[in-house]
């Protein structure tokens, strides 16, 4: 029996929290925000005040692992989320119908849902186990360090005038988390963080469809994508689904998008959110931004090793990821996971550390260098909205717009994107064998002509929409 103190009540920290108590260890978690979500999912979503969660009200699709570690570890929270209206989507259905099934087909699901449903689910769930003490509106004020030892051991948590001794703590402050601080405060070594700016934005708008109306607007991509900016759908839970829009903080259009009649405009230029636009559905939000946007991976080791034993992270505290690719939830909890299996092994805080330390870089870095190496790329694209580029794409560029149109042709195609996207293989991993290699060498023989093209609007359409031309026509006739 481990005895385990979470320093945060996010998804991260109640998902660890529930797989540990399950599995007999007693455990407390610290939650400064007092709020328990859960008897109204839409005043819990739109009016929750979370200055240190701003993608708490940014559309989400939950990945596949967040679907299989719930079933695996807390099966009655996932089953709540579905009563509550989270829906499954599989990636091969897409089509018509299905291809032959092969083995981890049934896993390439999508949850779509709001993620204040599975905040609401687990809160549910880990306010009825007995194991579980949540202390919502108490903060963790330090770390209790015991500096004895070759290797600073954490012993605890200090929170208000108490203190807590602890065999484990769990560092699931999120991206802001004041552990590296409270370490350094201690006299451990620092943390090492690894920091890359993103350098774009989110803008999105929540509506509800009709009830007398469609679901969906049948087979429709979900996103389209312009030389300057990305627009997409999110289908969630209860008929609500949200527009985004995506550009750079370099475009000087951006600050017009807050306008909802504004966003609205320029959302109807990409086909795929004017196709659920088309359904007449009902405003329930107004734009909703999300800036300062960065990806961030936090160690807790470093050359010499772990820099404190008896303390590691899960959820952001470690890899924090634009949310492009919606990698967050999912990397918590196979975090929390990982941590609930091992937690055994804590009494001895060196080896547990240091294995989970290298954990962390098998199962999660390679996602994170992921993400990095692709806002390094769409920086490349959106950086610059006035410049179009007239050059023919590189080969690579060629390839990758091919795989892409291929998927929504080539179920075996489809198949490996799923296993991309729901961080199963990596692309080269996915899309590098023999068998998809020919499918797209069959299916570039079939369109010779093919050129990557972009479907969403031309920047005279983009600023059209937004009025960004006309007020430079204005700016220039009165100067």
């Amino acid at each position: 029996m481990t005895r385990v103190a979470i320093v945060g009540g996010g998804i991260g920290g109640l998902g660890a929290a529930l797989f540990l108590a399950r599995r007999g260890h007693p455990v407390t978690v610290f939650e400064r925000d007092d709020h328990r979500p859960g008897r109204d999912l839409d005043r819990d979503f739109f009016d929750w005040h979370r200055p240190g969660v701003p993608q708490a009200v940014q559309p989400h699709g939950l990945l596949a692992p967040v679907r299989t570690v719930l079933r695996a570890e807390a099966l009655d929270v996932y089953r709540a989320m579905l009563r509550m209206g989270a829906r499954e989507r599989n990636e091969l259905d897409w089509f018509d119908e299905r291809p032959p099934a092969r083995p981890g087909d049934e896993d390439l699901v999508t949850v779509e849902t709001r993620r204040i449903v599975l905040e609401a689910a687990l809160h549910d769930a880990v306010h009825r186990d007995p194991g579980i003490d949540v202390r919502l509106g108490e903060p963790v004020e330090r770390l209790l360090v015991d500096r004895r030892g070759d290797i600073p051991r954490v012993t605890g948590v200090r929170s208000g005038s108490a203190t807590h001794d602890a065999d484990l703590v769990l560092d699931a402050g999120g991206r802001r988390s004041p552990v590296p601080r409270w370490l350094a405060e201690a006299g451990c070594r620092d943390a090492v963080v690894e920091h890359h700016r993103a350098g774009i934005a989110y803008f999105c708008r929540w509506y509800r469809l009709r009830p007398d109306g469609p679901r969906n607007p049948g087979r429709v991509k979900a996103g389209s994508v312009s030389a300057f900016a990305v627009g997409g759908v999110f289908p969630s839970d209860n008929g609500i689904f949200a527009a985004s829009l995506t550009v750079s903080t370099a475009d000087p259009t951006r600050a017009a998008l807050r306008d909802p009649a504004v966003f609205e405009r320029v959302a109807r230029t990409f086909p795929a959110i004017a196709a659920w636009l088309e359904l007449e559905p009902e405003a329930v939000s107004g734009v909703l931004v999300m800036g300062g946007l960065h990806n961030r991976w936090t160690a807790l080791a470093d050359g010499d090793g772990p820099v404190v034993t008896g303390l590691v992270g899960v959820g952001d505290s470690v890899a924090y990821t634009n949310p492009t690719m919606g990698q967050g939830v999912a990397m918590a909890l196979r975090a929390a996971q990982w941590v609930a299996r091992h937690a055994g092994a804590a009494s001895d805080p060196a080896s547990f550390t240091g294995e989970y330390h290298r954990w962390t870089a098998r199962a999660l870095r390679p996602w994170f260098d992921v993400q990095v190496a692709s806002d390094r790329a769409n920086a490349a694209q959106l950086g610059d909205p006035a410049r179009v580029s007239t050059e023919p794409p590189t080969a690579a560029a060629r390839e990758r717009a091919a795989l892409a149109a291929c998927a929504f042709e080539d179920p075996l195609v489809m198949r490996a994107r799923a296993k991309v996207r729901h961080l199963l293989l990596t692309a080269g991993q996915a899309y590098g064998t023999e068998e998809v290699r020919a499918r797209l060498t069959h299916w570039l023989g079939e369109h010779p002509d093919f050129t990557p093209r972009f479907d969403g609007p031309t920047r005279a359409e983009w600023e059209s929409a937004t009025g960004h031309a006309r007020h430079a026509v204005r700016t220039l006739r009165t100067s």
